[in-house]
């Protein structure tokens, strides 16, 4: 039975271009279902592991453990376990949620800034390195989220907190934050995999990087840092950003030789798979970037620019957003939604969501289209008050216009579509 992603689909599913537009959502959802994701990749035979074609022998190796971190760890570990059982020696990860894990132990912390829970739940994977040897198979679920998440040293605590709050104001974009965040810790930028040399390190990776930049995801500590500390100086000066106190991540090969990073889920598969949800429901779809970086309008103006021709337009990335002053309730996604409701035209349908159903708030995002221009008139809202102050969460609950998912364990960057409602029964 198909998992029922969006819990109030008959609240918004009022016309049948709605319908089909969250049938395309949901289409994306399904793609990036990490239990799926994890149980499709990875068989387990005798005593051969196979993961996306990379066959391990375990008999040559004295122990398996599990580490993770990110918004899909929890759930990828629990995978993991279902297919490992006993063979798995111990492990740890540190998500948002803790639950249900036997040989895995799993720690709840905090996003998007971390905290002292974080901390202790990297020092208990840490703590695993204990005497690691060659003979090791480590298998780490590295996923967005896991910057925050995986914080050590305790000193990279205040600098991490203070770091966000400071970024958000400065308009930068995740790459210039997470460059930042990898010469501040010892556990980024590479350094995961130096604390576990000289064991064998297969990773997992949860893409959440608009284009699958998988070096990126959770600051890549597994791979092979291309960033140095005077990159990261650069970005503090250029943001005017003071008082950070830097080090140089791992730079020696030796610590990468035996590392095999595998990407299970980036952008484009749910992009893939919402495109071809579109054909089945009779649309000409067109997929125009997978790495969308420029401001609200900039977005939406590409996506309108690029319906002529095609009648399903499928973008997914992270929108330019400044926030001024507190800044109220509701993310990225949902600010892209109301600024969408300026511009959009009585034919078209868009929808703008986070894959982890979290948008700064319990909604994963937003639906717009002409019902949503008819209610804002009807009860006399003032869309760019709530702009201005960054309170969209309010504005569409006001007018019943949220798309809720709860938690969904999955995390890509965001995606949107936008469709034109041709009056035919596609």
């Amino acid at each position: 039975m198909p998992k029922v992603w969006i819990k109030n689909t008959a609240e918004i599913a009022v016309t049948e271009a709605r319908k089909k537009a969250l049938e395309i959502v949901s289409a994306g959802f399904d793609a990036i279902d990490t239990s799926e994701v994890v149980k499709s990749a990875v068989k387990l035979d005798g005593d051969f592991l196979t993961i996306k074609g990379e066959k391990l022998d375990l008999k040559k190796f004295r122990r398996i453990i599990v580490v993770g971190f990110g918004k899909v760890s929890s759930t990828a570990a629990y995978a993991l376990e279902k297919i490992l059982g006993d063979r798995i020696f111990g492990g740890a990860v540190v998500d948002l949620t803790a639950f249900g894990l036997k040989r895995i132990q799993g720690f709840k912390g905090t996003h998007p800034k971390p905290s002292q829970a974080n901390v202790e739940a990297t020092e208990k994977i840490i703590e695993l390195a204990e005497g690691i040897s060659g003979e090791d198979l480590v298998i780490v679920i590295a996923s967005g989220g896991g910057s925050s998440l995986l914080c050590w040293p305790k000193e990279e605590l205040e600098q991490s907190s203070r770091l966000y709050d400071e970024f958000l104001h400065t308009g930068g974009n995740i790459e210039e934050l997470n460059t930042i965040r990898k010469h501040i810790s010892q556990i980024k930028g590479g350094g995961l995999a130096k604390i576990f040399y000289p064991a064998k390190i297969i990773g997992l990776i949860f893409c959440d990087i608009p284009g699958g930049k998988l070096d990126k995801v959770a600051s890549g500590p597994t791979f092979k840092d291309d960033s140095t500390m005077i990159d990261a100086e650069n970005i503090l000066k250029k943001y005017g950003l003071k008082g950070y106190y830097l080090n140089e991540t791992p730079k020696e090969d030796i610590y990468f030789k035996n590392v095999l990073n595998i990407p299970l889920v980036t952008n484009e598969i749910a992009l893939g798979a919402m495109a071809e949800k579109g054909k089945e429901l009779g649309f000409n779809p067109k997929i125009i970037s997978a790495e969308i970086y420029g401001t609200a309008e900039e977005t939406f103006s590409e996506l309108q620019k690029n319906l002529d021709g095609v009648d399903l337009v499928l973008a997914g990335g992270e929108i330019q957003l400044i926030v001024k002053g507190e800044g109220g309730k509701g993310g990225r996604n949902q600010y892209l939604a109301l600024k969408a409701a300026e511009t959009i035209r009585e034919d078209e349908i868009f929808v703008s969501f986070a894959s982890d159903g979290m948008d700064n708030s319990d909604a994963t995002g937003a639906i717009v289209d002409s019902l949503t221009l008819e209610k804002i008139k009807d009860k006399n809202l003032d869309a760019k008050e709530h702009l201005e102050k960054y309170d969209t969460y309010n504005f569409f609950s006001e007018i019943g216009d949220l798309i809720f998912t709860g938690p969904t364990g999955a995390n890509t960057a965001d995606l949107m579509l936008l469709l034109k409602d041709n009056g035919k029964d596609n």
